[in-house]
């Protein structure tokens, strides 16, 4: 798919994102950034001002789509916008993002700080591609809240199907056979603390007494298990891998199995992982693969499937990239005949209008 019309050109968003990297948000108003300048000005309205302006505002939206965990905290560092770092001098800025990633400032210089900040630039990037894209749709109504579960009729191959988008967190969904969730090739779970896709199902699933003390880590005990009885402990999976347990305490909500794929593949030595599209299509076809073996030997079958963009938090990917390489999978599936129910969750209403646009762009 070629990029929008709309979306600024991600090397002059990463040059300005870079000058203010140097100069801290502090001294926003006196630098020349027209690209971001241009982002700002298509945001929507009537949704806050930030202390810096509305390039401030740009950047701080940018950063709290990053997915949470130490690439954001970087950021977050790196460019001043961390709580009582306004003010602080770029080398002290530099200095503590490097220790978010364990690693000496000059490391932190050469390897992590481009990535961090090309991370930043990607986000912005979308954000023009979105609000650009709004700006040619009809005026958005605010006068109600947008709805949480969308159904939409798809067309593949053998006619339409629907497909169900859920705008809410993973632990919220109800009476889905199959959740899937992102791992490393390790298959070693996130703290349950953490805000992924994984640590949040980790989370739910822990079976606890009724005044919150945990009782059994159900999740993380049957996925150690897994790797146990296929000879994997401490021993990397190829990508694509996919280890299947249990849904734990979520079988409450009518969550019967988690399907852990392996799509993490971490750098050596670092914090870093990589995430490569072809993974993703492996892996889902995977799902695909283990959801008929093992549909007929539930009670009642297994037939629903929902998947998160895997991917497009701390893996690196644009929700655009993430989206593509889980399709072409969910296509291959539904274009032989198979009547499965396709499920997609996000958090974030600009994620689930970006695969409205996707999956409608089908009927063209």
């Amino acid at each position: 798919m070629p990029p929008s019309p709309h979306a600024p050109d991600h090397g002059a968003v990463l040059a300005e994102v870079r000058k203010v990297r140097r100069a801290g948000v502090v001294r926003l108003r006196a630098l020349d950034v027209p690209a971001l300048a241009g982002v700002a000005r298509d945001l929507p309205r009537g949704d806050g001002e930030s202390p810096g302006g509305p390039v401030e505002k740009v950047l701080r939206l940018a950063v709290s789509r990053m997915g949470g965990g130490t690439l954001q905290t970087a950021a977050e560092y790196s460019l001043g916008l961390a709580q009582g770092t306004r003010d602080w001098p770029a080398a002290d800025r530099r200095r503590r993002a490097a220790q978010v990633y364990g690693v000496s400032v000059e490391r932190f210089r050469k390897h992590h700080e481009l990535m961090v900040l090309g991370q930043v630039a990607e986000q912005i990037v979308q954000l023009g591609a979105e609000s650009g894209a709004r700006a040619g749709a009809a005026p958005v109504s605010y006068d109600r809240i947008p709805a949480a579960h969308r159904t939409l009729p798809v067309r593949v191959q053998h006619g339409t199907v629907p497909v169900t988008l859920h705008v809410h967190s993973v632990d919220l969904l109800r009476d889905i056979d199959v959740v899937v969730s992102p791992t490393n090739t390790y298959f070693a779970l996130p703290a349950p603390y953490k805000s992924s896709v994984s640590a949040t199902l980790r989370r739910a699933g822990a079976h606890r007494d009724p005044v919150g003390g945990l009782v059994d880590d159900r999740i993380d005990d049957e996925l150690r298990g897994w790797t146990a009885r296929h000879g994997a402990p401490g021993r990397a999976a190829q990508p694509g891998t996919v280890a299947v347990t249990s849904a734990g305490a979520l079988d409450g909500q009518g969550i019967r199995r988690i399907y852990h794929v392996a799509v993490a593949v971490p750098r050596p030595e670092s914090n870093d992982y990589d995430v490569q599209p072809a993974d993703i299509t492996r892996g889902v076809a995977r799902v695909f693969a283990l959801l008929a073996e093992e549909a007929a030997r539930h009670d009642p079958p297994l037939r629903s499937v929902c998947l998160p963009l895997l991917g497009a938090g701390r893996g690196g990917l644009s929700p655009l990239e993430s989206f593509a390489a889980l399709w072409a999978a969910v296509e291959a599936e539904l274009a032989r005949g198979a009547d499965w129910e396709i499920h997609f969750v996000v958090r974030r209403h600009a994620r689930a209008d970006l695969l409205e646009r996707l999956l409608a762009a089908r009927e063209d």
